[in-house]
């Protein structure tokens, strides 16, 4: 068995997330060719791309199952090779159903790949025996980055949706090329029930993943709405907001490991969580542009090491298989991102944005307030 501590499987790790990022990140530019090619409403894109969020939901659970059998290696594999083969079907679906049947098979394999390669990267942190699971999840942040940089280049290029989706999947073949042989063959695998629902410390984890989940996917969804609500930036510049965000948390993530070592998971959800807090005053208080990127920053500063400080709390935990808890986990994260932003909508109706907003500054206290319960030894 190929050992867990050796730099060719922190490589395998890492480009499992830059894969799984660049994978998802390459479909966003190609969303509009895709209404204008079905000639369907925002209504109607909006049914398909839940398809593509169930079909990751369903695969993240399926896949706790099989890892626990098989190893995550054979489907991080899949997953993989699943993102770049489907890509192109994306762009030629000629249907509503088949575009529907597409973002299924899309969103299954990202899943896949993305439960799967965090069991693997828990493996190989285990193994070193030092904090690992930032940086592993900066590379998903930099892949989202190239992945959307690159077809958006290639677009420009005017080389056509299909040929621009084709090379982006020789570009992430290429990567999976290079990471399968140095994947560790047999990662995880466990004896014992292949279903465990989540029970003990683990509900707790998926919780604290959900909120977390749900606050990034607020940044995306409803943080330019919030900052030009309040008159502080033109819509032309609503987005710059996110930028930022996203910036800081690459940039946490890329320094996470470090600061772990040094402070402790405990610290670092408490500082963490604190920070992203005092983030949300600053961006809810802002009382110009300025204040409120600095609020962006701030919050992505703040929650940039959290998640990965719960998947490691995943393989700290005793309370059920490693990789269902895993599997869980990023079950919870997942759902944050596709029913929160939606969530935030209905509580924005009733009571305005900027509350709904102080109420995701309440719901990241529960972080910081079940930081000694999750980092308990």
């Amino acid at each position: 068995m190929t050992s867990a501590d050796r730099p060719a499987t922190r490589l395998a790790t890492r480009l499992s997330f830059l894969v799984a990022g660049f994978g998802i990140a390459c479909w966003a530019p190609l969303v509009p060719f895709a209404k204008e090619r079905l000639a369907v409403d925002d209504a109607v894109l909006g049914l398909l791309l839940l398809s593509l969020g169930i079909g990751s939901v369903v695969a993240m659970l399926a896949t706790g199952i099989l890892s626990a059998r098989h190893g995550s290696k054979p489907i991080i594999i899949a997953g993989g090779i699943g993102l770049a083969l489907i890509l192109p079907l994306l762009v030629i679906a000629g249907t509503p159903v088949t575009l529907a049947l597409a973002l299924l098979a899309f969103g299954a394999a990202l899943g896949s790949i993305d439960v799967a390669m965090n069991i693997h990267a828990v493996e190989v942190e285990r193994a070193a025996g030092q904090p690992l699971m930032s940086g592993f999840h900066a590379l998903f942040s930099i892949g989202g980055f190239a992945g959307s940089a690159v077809m958006t280049a290639l677009l420009s290029f005017h080389l056509g949706p299909l040929a621009s989706a084709l090379i982006c999947s020789v570009l992430m073949l290429t990567a999976m090329g290079l990471a399968s042989p140095r994947l560790l063959r047999r990662a995880q695998v466990q004896e014992g029930p292949l279903f465990v629902l989540p029970h003990g410390i683990v509900l707790l984890l998926a919780l604290l993943a959900a909120i977390t989940f749900l606050i990034e996917g607020a940044m995306l969804d409803w943080g330019a709405l919030l900052v030009i609500g309040k008159g502080l930036v033109s819509e032309a510049r609503g987005g710059f907001g996110y930028i930022v965000f996203s910036i800081a948390m690459t940039a946490g993530r890329l320094g996470g490991d470090a600061v772990v070592a040094r402070i402790g998971d405990r610290a670092t959800l408490v500082g963490g969580s604190l920070l992203a807090i005092a983030g949300l005053a600053v961006l809810l208080l802002a009382p110009s542009a300025t204040v409120a990127i600095a609020g962006f920053l701030l919050i992505g500063l703040g929650a940039s090491n959290l998640v990965p400080v719960l998947f490691r709390g995943a393989a700290k935990q005793t309370a059920m298989p490693t990789g269902l808890a895993v599997a869980s986990i990023t079950t919870a994260g997942y759902a944050g991102v596709l029913v929160g932003p939606a969530g935030i909508g209905f509580v924005a109706h009733a009571v305005g944005l900027p509350m709904a907003f102080w109420m995701l500054a309440a719901l990241m206290g529960v972080v910081t307030l079940s930081a000694r319960a999750v980092t308990a030894k």
